[in-house]
């Protein structure tokens, strides 16, 4: 993939805040989020801000460990606003229990007052798109 400017600031803001996450830095977490910014995810829709994220971020109950990115790709629709989605694989402790899995993520990032900050993240795990990978197995007779 040939990377222009904004290609490289992009990749570069996402891996800072995915590190902030692994560091437990808020200062870093609030400075590339929005005032008014959007996460989507398997636990629902949420808005967040500089002020809420770094508690999220500082949170005792789970423990960014390790990330992985593949599959990346990058949409600059204005100079202003980027857009970029990829496949991530995620190593963590939650409530002290390992956990790992992949998802397909993206993140718009948006140009404010000269730095990027990030007005909409989604994670999607990944697997079948009709959830039939976590249904319960059904017994037959």
């Amino acid at each position: 993939m040939a990377m222009n400017a904004i290609d490289k600031e992009i990749i570069a803001v996402e891996r800072e805040y995915w590190d902030s996450m692994i560091s437990k830095d808020p200062k870093v977490a609030e400075r590339l989020t929005a005032d008014d910014s959007l996460i989507v995810g398997s636990q629902g829709i949420s808005t967040v801000s500089p002020k809420t994220i770094g508690p999220m971020v500082q949170s005792e109950g789970w423990k960014l460990k390790k990330y992985e990115f593949s599959d990346i790709k990058i949409s600059s629709p204005s100079p202003d606003l980027a857009l970029i989605g990829y496949h991530v694989k995620e190593e963590l402790e939650v409530e002290g229990k390992p956990v790992s899995f992949e998802a397909n993520d993206s993140t718009a990032w948006a140009r404010q007052n000269g730095k990027w900050v990030s007005i909409l993240h989604t994670e999607s795990i990944a697997g079948d798109p009709f959830g039939r990978d976590r249904m319960p197995a059904k017994v037959t007779k």
